[in-house]
């Protein structure tokens, strides 16, 4: 085992893919000499080449068509969007295109493709560089969507999704690019998409939450701890297929449901893992379904107070756990 960052992870990820397989190549803005501009891919072009890593131009739109042009001749492209925020101009390729290919040609195409993005706030970006996108993709059937919150799942979970035979959307939180560390196997692994993983096992309060805000909740979790609330964590990590069998497992058990994500609370992905518990799991509840998510204004503020008033945190969820546990 070695211990890494998440963002390490999530670039040994790419270069044991494109090592194992001539078909892989990375194209994005800055991906190549510059390594991208959070270096997640710092150093592949050296290794593989500019026919492998190479730079795009400034549109996304093309990012995305490119690589499914090319997947849709047997290549496995790894697109990355520099910022989610800027993943709006590629929307149609994605959802009319690359997510509805296998369907409309009833299995005779399909689209063997990742799109990375770093993704949500924390690092003081502002409006235009601090989105959470993933409630826009998880309403599309054909299309996966993936946000690991650790780096043996992100290398894991990367890995799974460049074999995947048609396309998935790969969501990073970026503030805990160099700020989450773990152990990482240097044996090969893969984490299967679409499973959730209980991180914490708990019998009171249940909280799911994925990226960034699953790393606070395992913090949050051991805070209560001390006040003998045994907080179960789930760590969603493919938010589409969602995993119903594992939420209403731990809601079942707990008999509380806490869900916390930063995107605006209004039509968030919470929500959806809300409607699921209200509509399978009701008369387990002990307590009304809450969630803790960021408020509805349009976007993170850059100014570092009004950036923490907006963000939840380990201390935010800490809260929520106490009013549920006193139900």
């Amino acid at each position: 085992m070695a211990e890494m960052t998440l963002i390490e992870a999530i670039r040994q990820a790419m270069d044991e893919e494109l090592a194992r397989d001539a078909d892989v190549f990375i194209v994005g803005e800055d991906v190549g000499a510059r390594g991208g501009v959070f270096r997640a891919t710092q150093g592949l072009i050296e290794k593989y080449g500019a026919e492998r890593v190479f730079d795009s131009p400034l549109a996304e739109l093309s990012i995305v068509g490119v690589g499914i042009g090319a997947a849709l001749y047997g290549m496995r492209p790894v697109c990355e969007i520099q910022f989610a925020d800027f993943i709006y101009p590629a929307f149609n390729q994605i959802v009319s295109e690359a997510a509805k290919m296998c369907y409309r040609s009833n299995g005779a195409w399909t689209v063997p493709m990742v799109i990375r993005a770093p993704y949500g706030g924390g690092i003081g970006g502002g409006l235009y560089h601090s989105q959470s996108v993933e409630a826009f993709f998880t309403h599309v059937p054909g299309l996966k969507v993936v946000i690991p919150s650790n780096p043996y799942d992100a290398k894991g979970l990367l890995k799974s999704a460049i074999r995947d035979p048609n396309p998935v959307l790969f969501l990073e939180p970026k503030k805990g690019y160099r700020l989450i560390r773990g152990e990482v196997p240097e044996e090969e692994y893969l984490v299967p998409l679409g499973p959730a993983n209980v991180s914490r096992p708990g019998s009171d309060v249940s909280v799911f939450a994925y990226g960034m805000m699953h790393y606070y909740a395992l913090q949050a979790a051991e805070m209560v701890a001390s006040e003998n609330i045994a907080v179960e964590v789930v760590d969603l990590r493919t938010l589409y297929p969602v995993d119903k069998e594992t939420i209403l497992q731990s809601v079942r058990k707990t008999g509380k449901a806490l869900i916390v994500h930063e995107d605006n609370l209004t039509g968030g992905y919470g929500a959806e893992v809300a409607a699921i518990i209200a509509s399978e799991a009701f008369t387990d509840l002990d307590a009304p379904v809450r969630r803790l998510c960021g408020p509805d204004v349009p976007g993170v503020p850059f100014s570092p107070p009004m950036q923490e008033w907006f963000l939840p945190n380990a201390e935010k969820i800490a809260e929520a756990i106490r009013q549920l546990d006193r139900f």
